[in-house]
């Protein structure tokens, strides 16, 4: 059965980026350092197109994770560009050949043409986090959706009761301030541990969101 799911590293203060995000410094001050557990990882760096990389702990977890994904979802902080009226020159963080692999949906206000790179096709959704939804579930057909950032995006997913599965890679660093994950949901909002996993540098945490 397919679902949708959200995975993402986050501090210990519950921030998935630092402060003073900028197009220079997109994950804000320090929040670099959230990542530095998979970057490392062969199972990342292959799906990057690069080799080598370490065998660990996390490697269960990142095959599981880029495991049965059709279709991901993502804000526009996440794909960039800044704000307002597109750049269309911008072509994402992300560069010729995005991780991605599959229909990629973009929340944003501004309309935009589809943009292909690679296998990775972005297409730029104006009509708000359930047309995404829709249009994302139906690219993956009987695979899974990724909701993949940054934090506002994963919060609405979880607010309005879209998202089936959480996976949070708990970093043990304090950024003190920048997105913050979890932010004003509801006290009704309730998870369920699926599984913990202890690896160097970071603590996976896989939930099922209660319905």
């Amino acid at each position: 059965m397919s679902k949708v799911r959200a995975d993402i590293s986050v501090s210990v203060d519950g921030y998935v980026a630092g402060p003073n995000q900028s197009l220079e410094s997109p994950l804000g001050e320090g929040g670099e350092g959230l990542h530095d557990w998979a970057v490392g990882l062969a199972a990342w760096r292959g799906a990057h197109g690069m080799e080598g990389g370490e065998v660990n702990a996390s490697t269960q977890v990142m095959d599981e994770r880029q495991a049965n994904v059709g279709a991901g979802i993502m804000g526009r902080n996440m794909f960039g560009g800044g704000t307002g009226p597109w750049e269309q020159s911008w072509t994402g963080w992300w560069g010729e050949d995005p991780p991605f692999h599959v229909p990629t949906f973009v929340l944003t206000h501004h309309p935009r043409k589809p943009v292909t790179l690679s296998d990775t096709t972005f297409v730029f959704v104006t009509d708000g986090i359930k047309s995404a939804y829709d249009q994302a579930c139906e690219a993956a057909g009987d695979k899974d959706v990724m909701i993949h950032g940054g934090a506002h995006t994963i919060n609405q997913y979880l607010a309005e009761g879209l998202l089936d599965e959480l996976e949070l890679h708990v970093v043990p660093v304090i950024l003190g301030g920048g997105a913050r994950l979890l932010d004003n949901l509801s006290p009704q909002f309730n998870l369920e541990q699926v599984r913990v996993v202890e690896a160097p540098g970071v603590t996976h945490l896989k939930y099922r969101v209660v319905k």
